[in-house]
Formats: C-alpha cells, sequence, structure tokens
C-alpha cells in the first residue's frame, strides 16, 4: 500500500470510478435495511466478535499487519487520508492537501482545533512524530515499508540518519506539513490510509514506553471512539471520542469481543449474543435462507506461500508439483461449498490490473488439478520422485474449522497425486505471523503455510509489489533473495516491479503488472486457492452498518450507524 501531479490526476480518478462501478455492481455496498425510529441510548451497544483470535497481534498503529487488528485501530486513531466506503480516498485529519509539480511534494493543511481523545490539542508535530516513529529503527515495525516512499527513508529506517523530521517531514507550523518522496508514485497518497502513518499521542508513548497501549484509555488517538477498557484475553471496550472533529457515533458502546473459532462464533450470533458473524461454508445453506444474510465480493485472495530458501521450494519443479495436483474446483465445491471463487490470480478480480486473460503454471486457465504435468514436474525436478524430498511442514493457523478442511484436503491431493507425503503443524494465528516475519532471509521457521491478503487500497502495487519486490516487508518466501535456478529471473520481475510503481502512463503501468503477475505465476510465487466473498449475518435492526468489499467502516461513517427499535 502504499507521482508527478499529473500521474496521480490521471490515474486515480479512473481508479476510483472503476472501483465506485465496482461497489455498485456488487450491490451490497452497506449493512442491512432497517426501519424504525433510533432505539434508546442503553440499547446502542453493538457486540462485534473477533473470531480466531485470543488477542489482537498488535494495536500499536505501526505494528498492524491483520485485517482484525487494523479494523479495531481504525476506530481509534486516524491519519492525513482515509477511504471512504466507497472506496474513495478523503482527507481526513487533512482538510486539503497539494501535490508539487514534479510530484515529490505532499502540502498537507490539517483541520483547525484538532485534538486527542484526553482533549489535548494534535497538530503537525504529532504527524511528523508519529509517521517518523514509524519508520525508525527502535519501533521495529514490520510494516514500515508502506512509508519506504519518504524520501531518505532506507537511511532512516537502518538508522544511518537519526529521523525523517526535517528531512522529508517537513513541520511548517501547526496545522501545515509537507511530506517529500523520493520519487513520483502514483498511489502515494493511498498508502498513508493504511494505520502505519496513523497519529499517536507522544506523551503515552514517552509515559508508558513499550508498554503505553496498556494505556490507550488515557487519550490513544483521535478516532470516532476511545478506549474504555481493554483486557487481552476478553477483548476490548470502546466509547464515543467526545472530541472527535467529525460527525461523532450514536452508538453508546462498540464492544471488540474475543469469540473464540468461527463456528462458536456463528453459533453464538444465532443465540443473541453479538451482532454480527462470518458464515462458516458448513452452515452457508442455512444462512442463505435468513433475511440477515449479506454477501459482498471481497478483494481477498487465499493462497499458501513456499519459502524459496527452504528444500525442496528451492526448486521450480518442486513448487510446480505441488501446485498443479491440488484440483481448486474440487475445493471449492467440496470444502468451501461454492462460497468462494478458484483462481490463479495474484491480483483479484474487481481491482484495477485484473488481467482476465492470466495462465496457470501449466500455461492455462484451468483451476482443475493437472495431475499428468503436476507428477511430470516432480520427476523433472533435483529430487526426481517423492521419496527423495526431504521433510516437508505445512503451518496453518488454529481459530477456523474451515481451515483446517483446507488444509487437510490439500494434503490428502498430494499424497495422492504426487506420493508426497506432508507433516501439518497448527499455531495461533498471531503466532504465524510472527513466524512468517521470523522467515524473511532464512531457511525456516515456515517452509510451507497458508494465508491470505485484503486489498489495502485499489491498486495492483497492493498485491504484487507489496510481496514480491525486493525488501518488501511481506516478501517473507524470499521471492528473488534466494540461491535458486530462477533468482536472476526473479529479479528482473523485481526490477520490472519497480518499473511499473513510477510509471505514469496508466495503460503502460497495468501492462507492466500484468507481464509481472503472468511471470510470477509461471514461477510459482505463491500458489493462489480462491478470491472470497465476504458471508456475513448482521442483525437487522442494525442501521447504517458497512459491508463493503474493502471490509472498512470509514471514521465519518460510525456517525450513521445506530440500533433502530
Amino acid at each position: 500500500m502504499q507521482g508527478s501531479k499529473t500521474f496521480r490526476v490521471a490515474l486515480l480518478p479512473t481508479l476510483l470510478a472503476l472501483f465506485a462501478l465496482i461497489m455498485a455492481a456488487c450491490g451490497s455496498s452497506g449493512g442491512p435495511s432497517t426501519s424504525g425510529q433510533m432505539a434508546s441510548p442503553d440499547k446502542q451497544v453493538l457486540r462485534y466478535p473477533m473470531a480466531a483470535i485470543d488477542d489482537f497481534g498488535a494495536v500499536d498503529p505501526p505494528l498492524i499487519q491483520s485485517a482484525s487488528d487494523a479494523y479495531a485501530v481504525q476506530t481509534i486513531f486516524t491519519g492525513l487520508v482515509q477511504f471512504k466506503n466507497d472506496g474513495t480516498v478523503v482527507d481526513q485529519l487533512a482538510a486539503s492537501h497539494t501535490v508539487s509539480s514534479d510530484g515529490l511534494t505532499y502540502s498537507f493543511t490539517l483541520k483547525p482545533g484538532l485534538k486527542f481523545s484526553d482533549g489535548s490539542p494534535l497538530t503537525a508535530n504529532d504527524v511528523a512524530y508519529s509517521i517518523n516513529r514509524a519508520i525508525i529503527p527502535a519501533t521495529k515495525s514490520p510494516v514500515a515499508g508502506y512509508l519506504s516512499l519518504l524520501k531518505d527513508y532506507s537511511k532512516v529506517n537502518k538508522g544511518q540518519l537519526a529521523s525523517a523530521i526535517g528531512d522529508s517531514l517537513i513541520v511548517k507550523d501547526d496545522t501545515h506539513l509537507d511530506i517529500i518522496i523520493s520519487k513520483p508514485a502514483a498511489y502515494f497518497i493511498q498508502t498513508l490510509t493504511y494505520p502505519t502513518s496513523y497519529v499517536v499521542n507522544k506523551k503515552l508513548v514517552d509515559k508508558y514506553g513499550a508498554e503505553w497501549t496498556n494505556h490507550m484509555d488515557e487519550g490513544a488517538g483521535a478516532g470516532p471512539f476511545k478506549v474504555s477498557s481493554y483486557q487481552h484475553n476478553k477483548g476490548m471496550d470502546l466509547v464515543p471520542n467526545p472530541n472527535y472533529y467529525g460527525t461523532k457515533p450514536k452508538l453508546q458502546k462498540l464492544q471488540f469481543i474475543f469469540s473464540g473459532d468461527a463456528d462458536t462464533t456463528y453459533k453464538a450470533y444465532l443465540s443473541n449474543q453479538y451482532d454480527y458473524a462470518g458464515v462458516p461454508a458448513a452452515n452457508l445453506d442455512e444462512a442463505k435462507t435468513r433475511k440477515d444474510f449479506h454477501t459482498t465480493p471481497a478483494l481477498v485472495i487465499r493462497y499458501l506461500s513456499m519459502n524459496y530458501l527452504s528444500k525442496p521450494f528451492d526448486d521450480i519443479n518442486v513448487r510446480k508439483a505441488f501446485s498443479l495436483a491440488i484440483d481448486k474446483d474440487l475445493l471449492v465445491q467440496s470444502v468451501l461449498k461454492g462460497a468462494v471463487t478458484p483462481t490463479n490470480h495474484y491480483v483479484p478480480e474487481g481491482m484495477l490490473g485484473y488481467n482476465k486473460d492470466l495462465k496457470g503454471p501449466d500455461g492455462t486457465q484451468s483451476t482443475k488439478a493437472n495431475v499428468d504435468m503436476a507428477k511430470q514436474a516432480l520427476a523433472a525436478s533435483s529430487y526426481g520422485s517423492a521419496a527423495k524430498l526431504p521433510p516437508i511442514t505445512f503451518t496453518y493457523y488454529t481459530g477456523s474449522t474451515t481451515i483446517k478442511n483446507i488444509v487437510t484436503a490439500i494434503q490428502q491431493e498430494w499424497q495422492d497425486v504426487l506420493g508426497v507425503q506432508v507433516k501439518t503443524t497448527a499455531v495461533e494465528f498471531n503466532k504465524l505471523i510472527s513466524l512468517e516475519n521470523s522467515t524473511t532471509g532464512n531457511s525456516g521457521p515456515l517452509q510451507l503455510w497458508i494465508l491470505g491478503w485484503q486489498a489495502d487500497y485499489v491498486d495492483p502495487q497492493d498485491w504484487l509489489s507489496v510481496f514480491f519486490s525486493k525488501g518488501a516487508d511481506y516478501n517473507q518466501f524470499n521471492y528473488g533473495q534466494n540461491n535458486g535456478a530462477n533468482a536472476a529471473q526473479q529479479q528482473a520481475v523485481q526490477d520490472q516491479l519497480a518499473k511499473a510503481d513510477t510509471t505514469q502512463d496508466p495503460a503502460q503501468r497495468v501492462q507492466l503488472y500484468n507481464d509481472a503477475e503472468q511471470k510470477i505465476a509461471n514461477d510459482c510465487g505463491w500458489i493462489p486457492l480462491y478470491q472470497s466473498k465476504a458471508l456475513t449475518l448482521i442483525n437487522p435492526k442494525l442501521h447504517g452498518f458497512a459491508d463493503n468489499p474493502l471490509g472498512i467502516q470509514a471514521p465519518d461513517a460510525w456517525g450513521d450507524v445506530y440500533f433502530t427499535t
């Protein structure tokens, strides 16, 4: 996630208009339709379950990596800009911004009278502090790369330059701030919507250090809600922020509750314990008959990662064999009950840059298994047969019966088609994220694992460069930085992605991404499995709750969320 001015003006309106058309075609960009008067204040309590996690992985904005963490954090903190529910980018803490003619300087004017939730003033110095804090090495942000376009980012991030303040972050006065980037980029303003650049209250960080997020009730952010309590084993309670600069929430309490696995959460919703729940695949037929059922196309792809520095996945023929042995059509129908769409894509359908002509590693668009080619690829590998492969461990996360069933089905297909016995191991979701981070540049701890990605913003850069670029934060599988026979070709693709990120012609830019995606697919950079749909149950009395492809609730949109009688 992350323009000469001409480029930004030329591309972004087209991009956002496309997204608006996508949203309109979905027919389900909002929450449930409700009628009736607003319920009394004591009824304005939204119970939102956080399924499949025992605690947030992080609530400090520059440490956010998961969608569940981001969803909670976006209610407490905000940044200079943010998405609306329709996917357009708007000024948030900023009242306005301009871009220099060379596309390198973004000048922001803040809204007047901004305050943190404790009533203390929020100024341009706080914005600069928060962005700088995200990229300095002491913070150890795993997603600092979202700000890698900042001038001298690498020097600051490596500790070679003490601070970006006064260098790429220029505070002019309390309400004016310039951000200078190193090269024009079409997507820079969108990178600022990610939590990495959200504004935090410096006095809490100074007072409590690494433990400051345990004291968020003392005025952590400037979002529509503020923390009233946080119990790590139970959840977080929020109340409206009386100092919020926008339309204040009508909800009197927002509860993020750690609710157990997806099946438990679904059943608890049915017994009226929550106001929202995802629908497990096994319950889809039942859920479809309910009036509170909602479905929305999601900009989400589920995929398998293979560590290029871990044998046997340093061999492209092994990667190809494992990929082609999976029958994605059968997986979707038998395990997922048709609730998702099988795919070979890295950029999902509905995104700018989606390539309808993309082919899988067998040179076809089929999402069925190619059994013969899978066997041939394994035989052509440096290992020659299943018997000569080293031990393989497939790691997945707990809390979802669906994920476990997917892993079991794929494990069986590898056994049946290739004769390969793969060991599986399950860890808690946040643990898997930690292990993934530790795999960057190493042969372990992860070898083969399953995760998914949801769009941060509507641009192919967020699907390709974010994962496959040299030094990208999410290139934990070591694409391009390995000793495999294809490393040089991968590095050429990385150069191509860098060019696409800054190309000014929109059509040429998309073409560069399309070509890079095809080369990544040929090399089995991931094993894409399917594109998701959001399948949810939402309390029919809940008015104005967003249910959109980006999976967000914009800060100002919370002012229109309430329960009816």
